[in-house]
């Protein structure tokens, strides 16, 4: 074949990929594959792959074909120490025909899979000029070396790729806004919006749907600030009693006087204040649901008659006699261990029994990091329309803080501290310092860093060095078992491992 039909050959294939490009972004996996295996058909190599930057310290396989290409994805590449990091880093290419003897070469992945690239070429992806992924061709065929024009026809593919990623991100955002605004539409003001990302949540939500369609009571179990209430809104939204009330009571908020005729409703002169009659909770809720908010605080002479109109539906108001019925779905919610109040006799076991039908532990933020990224980017849009001030987004440092700090509380928590970096902080970006977030560990020096040498380390390193040295402490505790650090870390245990080869952990 002549090298002019080579370059007919070559153009049809950037025509036929920006063809598919401008045609349809909905897919963008699928696009991305066909980009890496026209790719392959030009320069003629063994496997090729695609890194997204995942966090700071991170790259994640989104797309990897070729021998070892499905056991790759598992595996996450360090930034550091690694020539997909050295191009993000820098924002360039680069031409390797002895990966082997780089000193940049992350041996990792060819340990996990047992594939050898002996020679590479690696080009950044960007979107609006920022690095934010690497695309790879690895091993040429016939062994022979690439060259400048193997390099030249991966960087027009670089450009086309992203293109689709800008197009397929506006997409998404589109869509996104317009689910928002729908949902804003038919659930009214009086609902949060409730935004999930991680599969936790989403398989929780599967779980919700199936419940919804019962009106057996919900216990929703789980740390304070973790969004029970939300739960219970989409059961409620999700159930046929979706046009009926939803109505909320705070069983810590007011005194056993006033909670019961605020369950319950009192007629004139049942008590001092009780100038008129009133309407109270469950007769609000009727053939609705009603959430009980914190019902562990739910003092106990009130204990049993909630239980009685669990089980009969019936009720009298405060200071009458007549009895009243309601059709009426409970949904209680507490991050109290009602089970450890009952050894204690503060929680009644019958009510608790009648009220635990269908229990939902809901995750806290820790370990549903999935979700840390869209719920600061929804509360970002929020604080910013509030204090009139642009921000665009998140510095890398400040989305490294995000991901690694423990959010003790939670959800709650994470809206603070967002809203208190719109309030002291300059736009466009939200940085790590505006986020003023506590961390002990850091500033006692548990990092291995001085108090004088505090000032000259960056956020970022100082996480870094924390991270290791914590995560090394437990293996060493637990005798290097991944499994019993899992528990002890309070995470999954393929985040171990993926924690073990992110901090170089031997």
């Amino acid at each position: 074949m002549t090298s002019n039909a080579i370059d007919v050959e070559k153009l049809n294939t950037l025509v036929e990929i920006n063809a598919r490009i401008n045609g349809s972004y909905f897919d963008l996996d699928a696009l991305l594959v066909h980009i890496l295996e026209s790719a392959m058909r030009l320069v003629k190599c063994e496997a090729s792959s695609l890194l997204f930057v995942e966090n700071a310290d991170t790259l994640k396989f989104r797309v990897a074909l070729g021998p070892a290409g499905i056991q790759a994805r598992e595996i996450p590449v360090a930034v550091k120490g690694s020539i997909a990091g050295w191009v993000v880093e820098n924002n360039e290419s680069l031409i390797i025909n002895d990966v082997l003897s780089d000193p940049r070469f992350f041996g990792a992945v060819q340990e996990k899979t047992g594939y050898v690239t002996k020679t590479m070429i690696a080009v950044p992806l960007r979107f609006k000029n920022a690095c934010i992924g690497v695309i790879e061709l690895l091993n040429k065929d016939a062994g022979i070396p690439f060259n400048r024009g193997d390099l030249d026809i991966l960087e027009l593919l670089s450009v086309q790729a992203g293109i689709a990623y800008q197009n397929a991100s506006a997409y998404r955002q589109a869509r996104a806004e317009i689910r928002e605004l729908e949902s804003a539409i038919s659930e009214g003001s009086d609902f949060h919006r409730f935004i999930a990302a991680d599969e936790s949540v989403l398989d929780l939500l599967k779980v919700i749907e199936q419940i919804a369609e019962t009106n057996s009571s919900v216990l929703l179990l789980g740390e304070s600030g973790v969004g029970k209430e939300l739960f219970a809104e989409r059961i409620h939204l999700k159930s046929a009693r979706a046009d009926k009330p939803f109505v909320r009571v705070n069983c810590a908020a007011l005194s056993e006087q006033l909670l019961e005729s605020e369950l319950f409703g009192h007629v004139r002169g049942a008590f001092t204040d009780a100038v008129s009659d009133s309407i109270g909770r469950f007769e609000t809720a009727n053939g609705g649901t009603l959430f009980l908010d914190e019902i562990g605080e739910l003092p106990f002479n009130l204990q049993a008659k909630l239980l009685r109109v669990i089980q009969s539906r019936s009720f009298e108001k405060v200071g009458s006699s007549k009895t009243i019925s309601v059709d009426v779905r409970i949904i209680a919610a507490t991050n109290r261990d009602l089970e450890a109040m009952i050894k204690e006799g503060t929680f009644r076991s019958d009510l608790y029994f009648r009220l635990n039908v269908l229990p939902i532990t809901v995750p806290p933020l820790r370990r549903r990091r999935g979700d840390i990224e869209p719920l600061a980017e929804f509360f970002r849009k929020k604080f910013s329309t509030e204090t009139k001030k642009n921000f665009t987004g998140f510095s890398r440092d400040a989305l490294h803080l995000l991901y690694t700090y423990t959010w003790p509380g939670n959800i709650r928590e994470l809206e603070n501290s967002i809203e208190r970096a719109c309030v002291l902080g300059k736009p466009p970006l939200i940085e790590a310092s505006d986020l003023r977030l506590n961390c002990p560990e850091i500033s006692s020096g548990i990092c291995g860093f001085s108090e004088a040498e505090h000032a000259n380390i960056s956020l970022k390193n100082a996480l870094y060095y924390f991270k290791k040295q914590y995560v090394t402490r437990v293996l060493e505790q637990t005798g290097w078992n991944q499994t019993e650090a899992a528990k002890v870390l309070d995470v999954q245990r393929t985040y171990v491992s993926r924690l073990m080869h992110e901090l170089a952990i031997r």
